[in-house]
């Protein structure tokens, strides 16, 4: 046990599941990319979600999240004050002003694959400078993580990392929500709160791979669980936003497996 975390709960991936990670994570950037550029005012979410699913399947991979505890939809398509998890519905259209995240998973390849995970925050249209902001800092902070990750840190640095940023820039982050492992399952060990102490926690081992995803909220930290069942809201209506990486730990450092190759 370190800090209360039992390390053999934590998977070490094989260089074999690493590289399926790494090809079901160039599908997923791939199908975020294509799905941003199609999020304009007026079109639905559902229509998104539809592109989306059929993104993934054509290259061989299949949606993670779609069936995973009931949720219904390939995309998690939160807008404005929803923080996480909102399914795309059908006649949800998106409107000028609009901030949306896109959160994904994809499983590659489709029998015994493993997964990988990793959202986006954009503009719909024009939006207000603070909005804009918001998104900015929320993935600057995943980006500080993601540079501190290699072996022989402390998870809590990573979470410390987070929410020193965020509220340097006098917004908040999420703490009812947390990131994760992910590889064998959509969810595993440990769990990464965005906010934390240094020196706390799991210390980072090669081969873990974590889903990193600071989720910030424009006002109080505060969340609720809306009538959907599904849909995690600010409780204040405030803009939230949200990045999401599932980062590799390597031997000299990390790699973001959710990334296009350049």
């Amino acid at each position: 046990m370190v800090n209360g975390v039992n390390l053999f709960m934590i998977i070490i991936k094989t260089n074999k599941e690493i590289e399926f990670m790494r090809q079901g994570g160039r599908i997923l950037a791939r199908v975020l990319k294509l799905v941003a550029e199609r999020a304009r005012p007026g079109v639905g979410t559902k229509e998104l979600d539809e592109f989306a699913e059929s993104e993934i399947r054509k290259a061989g991979g299949q949606p993670a999240f779609k069936g995973y505890r009931g949720f219904p939809s390939t995309l998690c398509t939160s807008i404005n004050s929803e923080v996480v998890h909102a399914p795309a519905i059908p006649d949800r259209k998106l409107k000028e002003g609009d901030i949306l995240s896109l959160d994904a998973g994809v499983r590659y390849p489709v029998k015994k694959g493993m997964v990988v995970d990793a959202a986006i925050t954009l503009p719909v249209g024009k939006v207000s400078h603070k909005a804009k902001r918001l998104i900015k800092v929320t993935k600057k902070s995943l980006d500080l993580a993601i540079k501190k990750i290699r072996p022989g840190i402390y998870l809590g640095d990573i979470s410390f990392t987070i929410q020193n940023f965020v509220e340097k820039n006098n917004f908040n982050v999420i703490r009812e929500l947390v990131g994760h492992g992910v590889g064998r399952r959509v969810h595993e060990e440990p769990q990464i709160p965005n906010y934390g102490l240094k020196k706390t926690g799991p210390i980072l081992q090669p081969g873990m791979t974590l889903a990193i995803e600071p989720m910030v909220a424009m006002g109080d930290f505060s969340v609720m669980l809306d009538k959907d069942k599904q849909t995690f809201k600010t409780k204040d209506g405030s803009l939230s936003a949200h990045f999401e990486h599932t980062v590799l730990v390597t031997e000299k450092g990390s790699e973001v497996l959710t990334c296009m190759p350049s």
